[in-house]
């Protein structure tokens, strides 16, 4: 169990300082009988505090679906940034202050609710206006210190890329040239993506017992700075938005289907509430607060799901005999997009450095978007894009890339058949999990 950490020391020094030593008391040791209570009495008024720190944030609780009078209460009788600073660090305090049990599963979720915590009370320096380094600010929110390579370790993937789409002119120019001729049709893009993603459900049905009644509901938005996002409403329905700013090419749909729906993020919450909110009465799994280790679990999950429920060359089979056709594009194509595709993954860590060099001030945004088209080989305009939500979400980035490395090691230690591997997948959306568990021990 961790104890009032450096996160909490930096985040107290952005709020009044406690005057008063009666505003965060000492809590005795419960007894044994009564530490299973007060567990749930402290994840009740974790619960409320997530919901009164979103009060001070949009966009900080990513979901709840919990008594909606604890979210009532939180908008009428909102408490002030001293107040909530208090009663982190008081709820940090009672959670040490708990007897060891016995049933690893309860340890787990005391572990859990100290790592929510202890992002928390980062998140609420940040809110005053604390600005910590990238690397920091990543273990302080999110429980890991990503390894940063420099970018022109990446070059040797750019030059193998230049085999692929050959010619004259910078290599992003071309590469966005090449696949222009992938982009989705508008007036395709409903019945792609709605095939796309119930062919995502089918994989993840021959695994997965999923809640009956379940479901989503998709929508095409625009003005966002991310390409999909899903908002988890409760009850096992899920609200799955996809943003139309920039073209939408052809790959994108079993990614978004995947990765927004099944088996990821529409099936992480429904697990987490059917087998701990529902199934153990666990109260903290009915909200999402957006900066937490939670997220690595969810991100890094979610872009696993895509080669667990695509593996090999499966995916560019569906995609070519199935997707294509249906998007009025070439099917005998198909293999050069893919083969770029599977290219264009070993960059996936540039997007991370080069987000914290931009961060932490390092680079101007002009310089940060170029470096963005260069490295990740798109658009200006999509470089523009990646850079906006750099800017919004910050050190968040680390969750698609690294959350997906230690999820998919994690994984693939269980075994190589894929029933052990949709088997370890299904534990690791059902249980408290957070990233030390994903290597074994805390991570550093």
């Amino acid at each position: 169990m961790k104890s009032i950490g450096l996160a909490a020391c930096l985040a107290l020094s952005a709020c009044t300082a406690i005057a008063d030593p009666l505003a965060v008391p000492s809590v005795a040791a419960p007894t044994v009988s009564s530490a299973s209570q007060e567990l749930d009495l402290i994840a009740t008024d974790y619960v409320k505090l997530t919901l009164a720190l979103g009060e001070q944030e949009a966009g900080y609780v990513d979901a709840y679906y919990g008594p909606p009078e604890w979210a009532d209460a939180a908008k009428s009788d909102p408490r002030d940034m001293r107040q909530l600073g208090n009663a982190i660090v008081a709820l940090m305090q009672r959670l040490d202050a708990l007897s060891a049990s016995e049933d690893p599963l309860v340890e787990a979720r005391k572990r859990f609710l100290s790592a929510q915590l202890e992002a928390a009370i980062t998140r609420h320096a940040m809110i005053q206006g604390e600005v910590f380094a990238f690397a920091k600010e990543a273990f302080g929110l999110f429980g890991v210190t990503p390894e940063l390579r420099p970018l022109e370790e990446f070059d040797p993937v750019l030059e193998e890329i230049e085999n692929i789409v050959p010619g004259d002119g910078p290599l992003s120019g071309r590469v966005a040239a090449f696949e222009k001729n992938y982009i989705i049709p508008t007036d395709r893009l409903q019945t792609v993506f709605d095939t796309a993603i119930a062919e995502c459900k089918a994989r993840t049905e021959q695994y997965f017992d999923l809640p009956e009644g379940e479901n989503f509901r998709m929508e095409f938005v625009t003005g966002k700075s991310w390409s999909g996002y899903n908002y988890y409403q409760g009850n096992y329905q899920s609200l799955i938005q996809i943003n139309t700013d920039l073209p939408i090419f052809i790959g994108r749909a079993v990614d978004l289907g995947c990765h927004e729906g099944y088996p990821g993020h529409h099936v992480y919450n429904m697990l987490l509430e059917r087998n701990l909110t529902k199934g153990r009465g666990w109260q903290e799994f009915s909200v999402y607060p957006l900066y937490s280790p939670q997220s690595l679990i969810a991100e890094g999950s979610a872009n696993y799901g895509i080669e667990l429920a695509f593996g090999g060359e499966e995916r560019l089979e569906y995609e070519r005999d199935v997707l294509y056709p249906l998007a009025g594009l070439d099917p005998d194509t198909a293999a050069a997009y893919w083969a770029l595709q599977i290219a264009k993954q070993a960059l996936t860590g540039a997007r991370m450095t080069i987000a914290q060099h931009y961060l932490d001030g390092e680079i101007t945004r002009d310089e940060a978007i170029a470096l963005n088209q260069k490295y990740q080989l798109v658009s200006a305009e999509r470089a523009a894009q990646m850079t906006d939500f750099n800017e919004q979400y910050r050190s968040y980035v680390i969750n698609y890339g690294l959350g997906m490395d230690m999820v998919r090691d994690w994984i693939e230690a269980q075994g190589d058949a894929p029933l052990w591997r949709w088997k370890a997948m299904e534990r690791l959306l059902s249980e408290p999990m957070l990233p030390g568990d994903l290597v074994g021990e805390p991570v550093e």
